[in-house]
């Protein structure tokens, strides 16, 4: 069971033909809405995977949280684990560029309401892995990768969005998952040694003992292990929308996980979900699907 703790957000996207600058306003081409928030978006992306999945995390009792939702429901996920709060429904406001690039506020609303106490929902047990990420309280991600530790399952940590006051945690994780700008960030944190960012991250993996994973969007996925240096490339492809891309990477590496692939395998997986995901609009509508995940790696390997 992957089971995965984190936000639920409706998502508002505005097509664009190119981001605006500051104080600037630029005319928009579409809008749509759909189903976000880095928690649910992952969790719809080990669904997608093959994995069965639990749902921990919050909505407000307002009409967004239906359109929230849905898409985990039509994924078939456990979501028992979903609370009902005052609070609105956390929602996220996107700009897509032309290009394919974004820029998002997000506003937590309900997913702040997320406490340590809703950890029991989780019913972790051992050899179950957890999938978290940083869009709810960080006393919260920190308290159910204590939680997951106890019960002997195995915790993804994904660092987005960054966080300075997570880095004193960030080496409970078993892995850590990190776009390279987080992981830059948080290197300086850490104040990780090293001249680049290969000598970093296994400074990173030798005091912690631990796995992390750098995302490089078009270059691929680098990974540091205690004994090992991965390199992962990501399929050739022309984006659409990066948004989610992340997010369907670490659900994927997650269900890879789960399913006992070898890191390596796991990550080719996870990397080739990710580039798929941004040959569509919108987060959790792009996520493919694993039969679609496959075929691209088969071809990609000839």
């Amino acid at each position: 069971m992957i089971v995965v703790i984190g936000s639920i957000n409706l998502d508002l996207i505005a097509s664009v033909d190119r981001l605006p600058g500051p104080g600037e306003t630029v005319r928009g081409s579409g809008f749509a809405t759909a189903p976000g928030g880095k928690g649910a978006n992952q969790a719809l992306a080990a669904a997608r995977a093959g994995a069965k999945v639990r749902m921990v995390g919050a909505v407000g009792k307002d009409s967004f949280a239906s359109d929230a939702l849905a898409l985990l429901r039509d994924g078939k996920i456990d979501l028992s684990g979903v609370g009902e709060t005052f609070a609105s429904t956390g929602t996220a406001l996107i700009m897509v560029g032309a290009d394919g690039e974004n820029v998002i506020a997000v506003v937590a609303g309900a997913n702040d309401s997320v406490v340590p106490g809703d950890l029991s929902k989780a019913f972790l047990k051992n050899g179950d892995v957890v999938l978290l990420q940083l869009e709810i309280p960080l006393q919260t991600v920190e308290a159910a990768l204590d939680a997951a530790r106890t019960a002997g399952a195995i915790t993804v940590l994904n660092t987005a969005p960054f966080h300075g006051d997570a880095a004193g945690f960030l080496g409970k994780a078993d892995y850590l998952v990190a776009n390279e700008t987080e992981f830059d960030l948080y290197g300086e944190a850490l104040s990780l040694n090293g001249r680049d960012r290969p000598a970093r991250m296994r400074d990173y993996a030798a005091r912690t003992g631990r796995t992390i994973v750098a995302t490089l969007g078009p270059d691929g996925v680098l990974a540091a292990t205690p004994d090992d240096l991965l390199m992962v490339p990501a399929l050739q492809i022309t984006p659409l929308d990066t948004v989610g891309a992340g997010d369907t990477f670490c659900g994927y590496f997650a269900a890879g996980l789960a399913a006992g692939l070898p890191l390596d395998q796991a990550l080719a997986r996870a990397a080739a979900a990710g580039s798929l995901a941004c040959l569509k609009a919108g987060a959790q509508p792009a996520i493919p699907l694993a039969r679609d995940v496959d075929a691209a790696l088969q071809k990609s390997t000839g």
